[in-house]
């Protein structure tokens, strides 16, 4: 092999071993190095939402408040739980905002390799009961089939609502995240449902719990009975921004989590869901 050979397939696995590296950073970090952070300079960061509220809070921060905080925000909207976490863990996305931690703590009990991170609650979302036929608990007919979220977390918060109620009884070991064997009593048939399928469920079902963003999607706050609300005291499921372990320091994404957490962020979720989504502070987990 000549001298020029070895030194140009030198050169060539180098410039190959580059583009394999920059390939692996982040998709912020990818934008700075190829045009200098994005639109007119602003830092570019994908973030994948559920349409309501998360993508819709998400937008009005790119609108409002995204520019002068140095940010140009690109919302991926997912339409159901399963996708928004390996996106963001294969490195599409630079963080997530559609879950509570109960969920990611879920995901990576069986999905150890992601490393993702909660940074901090941002929102609650209130379960409610919903009924298309009903407009009391204490109608509900015996053996009544009620729907229910079935993931794990989603369901253990759905069961912890139903027995605050008296619809189920649960065991006293049940925990914080019950599932269907732990029900000691019921007057009624519990059907695991798909969370998003649950609200177009509704009408072969005498109710459901519903998760907040579902049920604001299908505008289910006004077209059907709500039974009953979830407490928000306490409440151990607040949804938050979700990142990958590796960024948890990064200062875009930190931004980010400021302005989530911001007066006007604040008032937007007030003014467009009040009493449905529940603004938190920053609590970091």
């Amino acid at each position: 092999m000549s001298t020029w050979n070895a030194k140009a397939r030198a050169s060539v696995a180098a410039g190959l071993a580059a583009v394999l590296l920059a390939s692996c950073g982040s998709p912020s970090e990818r934008a700075h190095e190829e045009g200098g952070g994005g639109v007119e300079g602003l830092a570019t960061l994908r973030v994948g939402a559920t349409p309501v509220p998360q993508a819709e809070i998400l937008e009005f921060v790119d609108d409002e408040l995204a520019a002068e905080a140095g940010l140009k925000l690109e919302v991926v909207v997912f339409t159901d739980y399963n996708q928004p976490n390996t996106a963001l863990a294969e490195g599409e996305l630079d963080a997530n905002y559609f879950q509570t931690l109960p969920f990611l703590e879920e995901y990576l009990a069986g999905n150890p390799e992601a490393d993702l991170s909660y940074l901090s609650d941002v929102h609650l979302e209130a379960f409610g009961i919903y009924s298309e036929e009903v407009s009391d608990l204490e109608a509900l007919p015996e053996g009544a089939r009620i729907g229910l979220p079935n993931d794990m977390s989603n369901m253990g918060r759905a069961l912890h609502l139903l027995a605050a109620h008296g619809v189920i009884v649960l065991a006293d070991d049940a925990g914080t995240t019950p599932a269907l064997d732990d029900v000691e009593i019921s007057g009624a048939e519990l059907v695991p449902v798909e969370a998003a399928q649950l609200p177009r469920s509704l009408q072969d079902l005498d109710a459901a719990v519903v998760n907040g963003n579902y049920a604001l999607e299908a505008d289910l706050p006004a077209t059907a009975n709500v039974l009953a609300w979830e407490s928000t005291e306490d409440n151990p499921y607040a949804n938050g921004l979700v990142v990958r372990a590796q960024s948890r320091a990064d200062r875009h994404l930190l931004r980010l989590d400021e302005l989530l957490h911001s007066e006007e962020v604040r008032a937007f979720m007030e003014r467009r869901w009040a009493g449905i989504i529940i603004p938190m502070g920053a609590q970091e987990r």
